[in-house]
């Protein structure tokens, strides 16, 4: 994710002097770069750090970017037009971009479904990959419609953590609705009480979440309408969405608690992998969150479920 505006940005990567010597050159492009929203090329950067020192020299900030990407501060993205561009590399997961062959705009996104594809590739093949870029060409809404582009912020964490309480936000709609059929279905009174306390659970934690979502809207006004950056397939409608649609059929204790297994494994999974890929964010510890609580409960619906199998099989030898 692109680091927050500002000095602490930069505190992250630079060394730090001794005895309140100036910073170097390296150190002030490092800051300059870090605090600035969007890719950039050789030539922005050195317009934007002459601006400070006159005195820099073209190949000082070619070779600091240089070494910004080797230490994966910056990310250099090579178009077919044009120079190349950095963007930060930290806190900004890899994405892949959507390139406007009109107005030369690029916008970003990131699909878990086409991340997908290139593991199962690369897999298949027996590939060590890297790093992967994906850029689709064509034409923007703005230039479909004749109207004027309007120039586009850069995907900062604001965005990311809105996608992440998005999807967040419809796994735990899904898992109450899931819960509450679960519980209002359920025979017996022991599996009755699993399910009505994972609902009230779900509940508390969608209301936070909810309010979460609302705090961090009202602190910047046009982000409900930024384009969406994270696409995660099967999450957008909620993990638990097909479980709760198998539940509503009539099923039996077992077999509910047999989906509940599923889909919260299903969630464990899914935040585990995509959490530990994000560098240190709010989005990050989120993900991480989610997929220790999905653990937690994965963990207490496989007991009651084992227990039940250990039951059946006592109440066959009974009556054998």
């Amino acid at each position: 994710m692109s680091a927050p505006a500002g000095p602490a940005a930069a505190d992250a990567f630079r060394p730090h002097a001794e005895g309140g010597r100036r910073a170097s050159k390296r150190e002030r492009i490092l800051a300059l770069f870090l605090t600035h929203e969007g890719r950039l090329s050789t030539d922005d950067l050195v317009g934007l750090i002459r601006r400070e020192d006159p005195g820099v020299s073209r190949a000082t900030v070619y070779r600091t970017l240089r070494w910004m990407v080797d230490a994966g501060v910056a990310r250099r993205i090579d178009f077919p037009e044009g120079p190349s561009r950095f963007e930060h590399a930290y806190r900004h997961p890899r994405h892949f971009h959507l390139i406007c062959k009109t107005c030369n705009r690029s916008f970003e996104f990131l699909s878990s479904e086409i991340e997908g594809v290139i593991d199962e590739v690369a897999s298949a093949r027996g590939f060590a990959a890297r790093q992967s870029v994906l850029q689709i060409y064509g034409t923007c809404e703005a230039c479909l419609a004749g109207r004027t582009p309007q120039a586009e912020p850069a995907t900062g964490e604001r965005v990311f953590a809105r996608d992440a309480l998005r999807i967040a936000i419809a796994t735990q709609r899904s898992a109450l609705e899931f819960y509450t059929r679960a519980s209002r279905l359920a025979r017996r009174a022991r599996i009755r009480r699993v399910f009505q306390k994972l609902a009230d659970e779900a509940r508390d934690q969608l209301s936070l979440l909810e309010a979460r979502y609302q705090r961090l809207l009202e602190s910047d006004p046009d982000l409900e309408s930024r384009p969406t950056f994270l696409f995660f397939k099967g999450a957008a409608h909620g993990l638990f969405a097909e479980g709760a649609d198998e539940v509503a059929k009539g099923i039996d204790d077992r077999q509910a608690l047999k989906i509940g297994t599923r889909c919260e494994r299903l969630s464990h999974q899914f935040f585990k992998r995509y959490g530990g890929r994000f560098d240190d964010s709010d989005s990050k510890r989120l993900f991480l969150a989610f997929a220790d609580g999905a653990r937690r409960r994965l963990d207490v619906l496989l007991g009651e479920y084992i227990g039940m199998g250990k039951k059946k099989v006592g109440a066959g030898r009974k009556s054998a």
